[in-house]
């Protein structure tokens, strides 16, 4: 799979992201100022309800502007197969009879994207997941703690 493709496509799908947030902002905080937001009583706090609201989509929007800055700006690196996971790895990952797929980005974690007939999932290293790859070869296994339990992550392959 190309990474320049798979980023090209993650930047689309999070500046439709960011419109559709933004425009759900904008009609959020229009109903915040609203006069028919005034409360009633001094147990009516839609008006507040709605402010914090519009406040939690505009710092999601902030965050989404962040991810695509660095989407746009990152130097992508090619791996080969001796190299160790590390930023801008794709790496295939088999976990039990599962395949996933793992790009790991400095930014982006839990971001997912639909690509070519499979899930494309962002990691960071702050993630447990992402921490575990980082230095690892295609072959190595990844050993992830959750909750009182290990799974192991067998690394098919690093691009």
């Amino acid at each position: 799979m190309d990474k320049r493709k798979i980023i090209k496509a993650m930047i689309e799908q999070l500046e439709n992201d960011l419109m559709s947030l933004k425009e759900a902002a904008r009609a959020t905080y229009e109903a915040a100022t609203h006069e028919e937001s005034k409360p009633e009583n001094e147990y009516d706090t839609r008006g507040l309800e709605a402010a914090y609201l519009a406040g939690a989509q505009a710092k999601r929007a902030a965050k989404i502007d962040e991810i695509l800055s660095l989407f746009r700006h990152v130097e992508i690196k090619t791996f080969n197969a001796k190299d160790a996971i590390s930023s801008t790895a794709l790496v295939e990952l088999k976990l039990k009879s599962k395949n996933i797929l793992a790009l790991l980005m400095p930014l982006g974690g839990g971001v997912s994207l639909s690509y070519e007939g499979r899930t494309i999932q962002i990691v960071t290293p702050a993630s447990v997941l992402g921490e575990s790859l980082l230095g690892l070869h295609a072959g190595d296994i990844a050993e992830v703690e959750v909750g009182d339990k290990v799974q192991e992550y067998q690394i098919l392959s690093v691009s």
